[in-house]
């Protein structure tokens, strides 16, 4: 049992990581076709309390309400949270231009088509015309060709936002702002004066750790992409005495994809 400031006790770690799934960057990946609905207000994010559990941040920058709540063949049980997607519009009020959501919530009975986006109201309206956001989202439901997209937030970094719920026996937390082409591999808490502990991946892109003992900031937190096998730390991310509730921003974030030049003939 490991021992800090001459004290012991029990400390459950549950990491709620939001993350950005498996993708490809550039423009070779195939257009497919999926249902799409709306729900929330006609200009909100849809749910401030979405299962992926990013909370009232999707109606700020950088996601300003641009999200959806996939059916079961995107939201996977939790592992599609963070994924983004463009999507086009093919009706006579849809506008033709792409738009980009991300996977914020669950739509469980969205399982009409094999793929569903429950797109928030600010975000079905964008694919309308001019001034026919309102008529587009009163037809209800629509078809649309989707295919995956990378999520960038050049301006952000990574931050950690600690839940309201968290005190010094349980500490749960969101991974937000992450840029990315992939999923966490591994994600791993540092204690001050410790060794990285490695986390456990639950449903719904929980990470958990019950170590049995008592741990003490400042925390660093590590993560290392699926995709790219990049690792990058957040440094005392986490301090010492840290409060419920509370967002601690970091100085680092997974480097943005740079975009293909085109080929010279």
């Amino acid at each position: 049992m490991a021992l800090f400031s001459g004290k012991y006790f029990c400390f459950i770690v549950a990491l709620f990581a939001i993350s950005f799934k498996p993708c490809s960057c550039h423009n070779n990946t195939r257009w497919n076709s999926a249902g799409i609905t709306w729900y929330g207000d006609r200009e909100g994010p849809g749910s401030t309390g979405g299962a992926c559990g990013f909370g009232d941040a999707v109606a700020k920058h950088p996601y300003q309400c641009m999200v959806s709540a996939g059916g079961p063949s995107l939201f996977k049980d939790g592992t599609g949270c963070g994924a983004c997607y463009r999507l086009v519009c093919d009706h006579p009020l849809c506008n033709k231009r792409p738009i980009k959501v991300m996977i914020s919530d669950e739509c469980a009975g969205c399982t009409k088509e094999a793929f569903h986006f429950d797109l928030s109201g600010k975000a079905f309206g964008a694919l309308a015309k001019r001034g026919k956001g309102d008529e587009l989202r009163n037809l209800g439901e629509l078809k649309v060709r989707y295919k995956r997209a990378c999520c960038k937030h050049p301006k952000s970094k990574i931050a950690i936002h600690v839940d309201a719920g968290a005190n010094p026996y349980y500490m749960s937390f969101a991974v937000k702002f992450a840029n990315g082409d992939g999923n966490f591999a591994c994600v791993e808490i540092q204690p001050a004066g410790g060794e990285y502990l490695k986390m456990e991946e639950m449903r719904s892109a929980v990470w958990k750790l019950n170590p049995g003992c008592a741990l003490k900031g400042p925390f660093n937190v590590r993560l290392t992409s699926a995709v790219t096998k990049k690792v990058i730390v957040a440094k005392a991310v986490i301090p010492e005495k840290w409060s419920p509730g509370a967002i601690y921003h970091s100085l680092v974030n997974f480097a943005t994809p740079k975009k293909r030049s085109p080929k010279k003939h």
